[in-house]
């Protein structure tokens, strides 16, 4: 697939990388020579120097036979203007575009169509971090949560304590424990390397342990690998940006929020847009403020600002004073191994998220959802079975039959309401939408040619 990719900062220089080793033609625009070369050295990809949203530019990198345009800077205008003219211009049939602006994305039915603005798909990364935190906070104790097929199926990652009725015994004892429900874990990454998870595969603690079950069951099979935690109650938000603020927004009805906010014109704002939050002007590494509010009595303490280095510090600090858990959001890829699983529990990356919805609209195959797991390395696809036995791959093949690909699981079969738990003698169907994990992506291209119908398979 050709693909350009318009602003290279930290999401399309990701997306690149992911990319490239699929097979991909990938042209790389940015105004920066420095981060072009830096990128150009790097992989395998051809860089073009200007403005993303000039015809000259897109030429030059290839509009007139691309199949896709990802327009991820960081001004919603620019990445606007670029579909724009990739459309008009060059009829670029597919175009992405990361849009943050809340006023932009309030207007979207009218904004974004063939008509008006020729977006066909919107990445809001705000939007993808505030879900993301949200999931977490429904399940306490979980690493990552994922939904597939319309929330019906959830893909969890946890950690296995001392202590968990299943450490020290085998996978093959979860039916027993739980006779009525049906899950399947799809992966396991013991000190950070993954092994294939087998009836006899003996769970150890500390083990990150990837599990498929129906949404109704998560809560159930998450207390078979660890103690289950109480449901949160309070929650601390440090930070009022479009996150901050989205995220007290969904939580406030349903939780004790309290957010701090530095700036005290924002503060104001979000005082009078919030209705049951209670916000506070001031600085979150202040101890006598945390103390004052009680940071001891709270459940999650969340820092989202736009600086790495304070969000660490205050989490840090709340730990320290009290807070049971400590969730941060961090811009440095660099910076997330090296802080999760301290003091802190859970390090977010904006980048993967936004690279997980990337992913959705540039796999081939009909896929319905993609989630980048463990920093990238691993991956978790939702594709969507076509053709008959005669034109497709997996179309009437039980899942034992199917070749996939080494490190490859089929975690569970959704057909129409009904959520299947994948067998070897599950049997797939035509529509049926197919959950797969991957602990490595570079076999992606394999699963993708695996549910891509043919006319010519027989």
């Amino acid at each position: 697939m050709k693909i350009i990719i318009v602003g290279a900062g930290q999401v399309g220089g990701t997306l690149a990388e992911n990319l490239v080793g699929e097979n991909n033609d990938i042209t790389l625009i940015d105004t920066d020579t420095e981060r072009l070369r830096e990128l150009q050295d790097k992989y395998d990809l051809r860089v073009v120097q200007g403005a993303g949203s000039h015809p000259r530019v897109l030429r030059e990198a290839g509009a007139e036979d691309a199949d896709m345009l990802v327009a991820v800077t960081n001004s919603d205008e620019t990445n606007m203007i670029a579909c724009q003219v990739a459309y008009s211009l060059f009829n670029i049939p597919n175009k992405v575009a990361r849009i943050r602006s809340q006023a932009y994305l309030a207007e979207q039915e009218t904004l974004f169509n063939n008509d008006a603005i020729p977006v066909d798909h919107l990445i809001s990364p705000e939007k993808l971090v505030t879900d993301y935190l949200r999931r977490l906070i429904e399940y306490p104790g979980a690493l990552q949560v994922v939904d597939f097929a319309g929330g019906k199926v959830g893909l969890v990652a946890v950690k296995a304590y001392y202590g968990g009725p299943l450490v020290g015994n085998a996978l093959a004892t979860l039916k027993e424990h739980m006779p009525n429900i049906e899950t399947r874990v799809a992966a396991i990454f013991r000190q950070g390397r993954p092994i294939r998870p087998q009836g006899t595969t003996i769970i150890e603690a500390d083990d990150e342990v990837f599990f498929v079950a129906a949404a109704g069951h998560i809560r159930l099979v998450m207390s078979e690998l660890q103690r289950l935690e109480n449901p949160y109650r309070r929650i601390m938000i440090v930070g009022g940006g479009n996150v901050g603020a989205g995220l007290a927004r969904q939580l406030e009805t349903r939780y004790n929020v309290k957010l701090i906010e530095r700036n005290p014109e924002r503060a104001e704002q979000l005082s009078e847009m919030l209705e049951e939050t209670i916000v506070f002007c001031g600085d979150s590494a202040n101890q006598e403020l945390l103390q004052e509010e009680h940071i001891d009595q709270t459940d999650v303490f969340i820092a989202v600002t736009n600086e790495d280095e304070a969000n660490i510090m205050s989490a840090m600090l709340a730990k320290k004073l009290g807070a049971r858990k400590a969730i941060v959001l961090i811009q440095r890829a660099a910076y997330v191994d090296l802080v999760q699983g301290g003091s802190i529990d859970i390090a977010l990356s904006p980048q993967q998220a936004t690279i997980s919805a990337l992913l959705t609209h540039v796999r081939r195959a009909d896929i319905a959802n993609v989630y980048s797991l463990r920093r990238g390395a691993a991956e978790a696809i939702e594709a969507i079975a076509h053709g008959d036995e005669n034109t497709s791959k997996v179309v009437g093949r039980s899942v034992g039959e199917l070749k996939l690909p080494p490190g490859t699981t089929i975690g569970a079969v959704v057909r129409g309401d009904e959520v299947i738990i994948a067998h070897d003698s599950t049997v797939i169907q035509q529509d049926d939408h197919v959950v797969m994990f991957l602990v490595d992506k570079k076999h992606i291209p394999e699963v993708e040619r695996l549910f891509q119908p043919s006319p010519f398979f027989l």
